[in-house]
């Protein structure tokens, strides 16, 4: 291989990596910006005031994630037929037209279609993944989720800030810059991102009975420790509902803070949360093993979660932030662990499938956790412990710790933990054109 061949390789597997991480980014901007604005606009649109409009963005959150639990196999088995790219560049397409729909959706229903819509083209997030494990060594997956975890963290960071900022302007304009967002994320995109699935590694059709979510479990049966893994991310993306869905009311109702508050404490959340993904996981990962980072991260999230529920002062509350964000060091190794398993061929319908693990669990974790702080406040409740619900996600994340110990405790390290690995090992990250 001659030396222009290596930096032209190099300067394309930078480029990859720079979109993929730059595609997450704007995705969760745009996703940002929407949060402050949209249950207003569905409260303008649906009329009889909060307590419909509540009923209403409970309504639009569960189709979506019905939406995208259905179609993001879809998307997974189609990237792994005709190429990471096309894949890729058609959702952001899809997202920049689903904004601009719902930027000018005169009615409720129109506005309902929409988020059909966007949850039908939100799961770009999978074919990046997929992406992600295409063009990684096996050695270094872990740190490149991790950074893609921190484009998740920064996106949050900015997006609701940035969207609140603009919907005091207007109510529409927040949808107008996140399809704006969308679009020049495809612009870039076609321009700049390389295939990183070349076509002797594709899957030769496309198979419709693995591109739904109980064909894409199938693939993770074929699996035993695949399986495994995806059930403790079932229970890591079920226990984060509890945020969502309570935190705002526990936080109200247990330390009276107000809105202002409340955005803080989320911008410190989204803060701390990136940080330690962009920056941690790819130092500590190489130097422990994926499955000493993947367990340390789970049992801080289960300290975290269980000091939050019998906090009784807010300062103790925030106290349990740092190990909430040393919680997130866990999800990398669970995703690069379980892309080593699988074969090139299919890992875009291995990353459907996470996805779909993640959007089975926004199916019924808001009304679970919902339902649990309730009961836990209810004045006829046998058990007063407004933080209840923060105790039942430590539950559940503790079971996960178990699955983990026991699904991992044969795994081998990787190549790139033993120091006598050298780097000229790796195999290449982008596969080479066969005219080179």
């Amino acid at each position: 291989m001659d030396s222009s061949h290596t930096a032209l390789s190099d300067t394309r597997r930078r480029a990859a990596v720079i979109f993929i991480f730059v595609t997450v980014l704007l995705d969760m901007l745009a996703f940002g910006i929407v949060i402050p604005v949209l249950p207003h606009l569905i409260e303008q649109l649906a009329g009889g005031g909060i307590a419909r409009a509540a009923w209403w963005v409970g309504v639009f959150s569960t189709v979506f994630a019905v939406v995208q639990f259905a179609f993001s196999p879809v998307q997974g088995a189609l990237s792994d037929r005709f190429g990471r790219r096309p894949v890729i560049l058609i959702s952001n397409l899809g997202l920049a037209i689903d904004f601009v729909i719902l930027a000018l959706a005169p009615t409720l229903w129109l506005l309902f279609v929409s988020r059909a819509l966007l949850g039908m083209t939100a799961a770009s997030f999978t074919t990046a993944n997929a992406y992600i494990a295409d063009i990684t060594p096996k050695e270094k997956r872990a740190a490149a989720y991790g950074m893609l975890g921190g484009a998740f963290g920064l996106g949050f960071i900015v997006g609701p800030g940035l969207g609140g900022f603009l919907g005091d302007i207007s109510l529409r304009l927040p949808f107008w810059v996140a399809g704006g967002l969308a679009l020049c994320n495809f612009l870039y995109g076609y321009f700049i991102l390389p295939e990183s699935l070349p076509k002797e590694r594709r899957t030769p059709r496309f198979e419709l009975h693995s591109a739904h979510p109980l064909g894409s479990l199938k693939l993770l049966r074929r699996h035993p420790q695949v399986l495994g893994l995806g059930v403790v991310m079932f229970l890591v993306y079920l226990a984060h509902y509890v945020l969502q869905t309570t935190f705002v009311l526990y936080a109200d109702y247990r330390y009276d803070w107000g809105p202002q508050a409340v955005g803080f404490v989320l911008m410190l959340v989204g803060a701390c949360d990136g940080s330690v993904q962009a920056f941690l996981t790819g130092r500590l990962t190489p130097r422990f093993g994926e499955r000493r980072v993947l367990l340390a991260g789970l049992v801080c999230g289960i300290g975290a979660f269980a000091l939050m529920g019998v906090a009784k002062q807010g300062w103790l509350f925030l106290a349990g932030i740092p190990l909430m964000a040393l919680w997130s060091l866990s999800g990398p190794p669970i995703q690069a662990l379980m892309t080593h398993q699988v074969d090139p061929s299919e890992q875009g319908r291995l990353q459907g499938a996470i996805t779909s693990l993640g959007s089975f669990a926004g199916i019924f974790g808001p009304y679970l956790f919902a339902q649990v702080f309730a009961f836990s406040i209810a004045p006829t409740s046998p058990v007063h412990l407004p933080g209840l619900a923060f105790v039942l996600a430590a539950l559940l994340l503790l079971a996960g710790t178990i699955i983990a110990a026991r699904v991992t405790a044969h795994t081998a390290p990787l190549a790139g933990n033993d120091p006598t690995h050298h780097a000229a090992d790796a195999p290449d990250a982008l596969p080479h054109d066969s005219s080179h």
